[in-house]
């Protein structure tokens, strides 16, 4: 079978009717547009919506778009945690030395090597740091998020300013 082959199975596809043809048979006259009015006239507008305000200007016409619930992370390096003094790391032990931002959830990401135990504690991990850590003899506890499972509160374009 090839391309030129195909065909659609029979009695699937129909010749679209043509209308306006004379006063004989199905779709004269009037043409399926009724008697009169907006609809048998020409004269609809691509985009009218029968007077309701157009989505055209419904639509805010702002740049871009944020995400209201959107979760961001604070990110913390293995090459970090390697200098990192003690052997438990939780985000508040990270935020005492100064190694991520004073709010927002911890996530730690694979970049550089861990040659010690550490027991992290942290918000999220990637695959790569979390393969690290128990590699290097180390445990992960992943903390649960503030606001459950699911979605977090919103905030964004119009419920925080920027």
């Amino acid at each position: 079978m090839k391309v030129h082959d195909l065909k659609p199975a029979p009695g699937s596809t129909k010749e679209r009717r043509r209308v306006g043809r004379g006063i004989g048979g199905k779709g004269g006259k009037t043409a399926g547009r009724g008697t009169k009015g907006q609809g048998a006239r020409g004269s609809v507008k691509p985009g009218f919506e029968g007077g309701q305000m157009p989505l055209s200007r419904r639509v805010p016409k702002l740049k871009g778009f944020r995400n209201p619930f959107r979760v961001e992370y604070v990110v913390v390096n293995l090459d970090a945690l390697q200098e990192f003094e003690g052997d438990v790391v939780t985000p508040e032990s990270l935020r005492a030395k100064g190694l991520v931002h004073k709010h927002g959830l911890v996530k730690v990401l694979g970049r550089g090597e861990l040659t010690r135990a550490l027991r992290v504690s942290a918000h999220g991990f990637s695959k790569s740091a979390e393969e690290a850590i128990l590699a290097g003899g180390g445990s992960v506890e992943v903390l649960p998020l503030p606001f459950g499972h699911g979605r977090p509160p919103a905030k964004g374009n119009a419920l925080s300013n920027r």
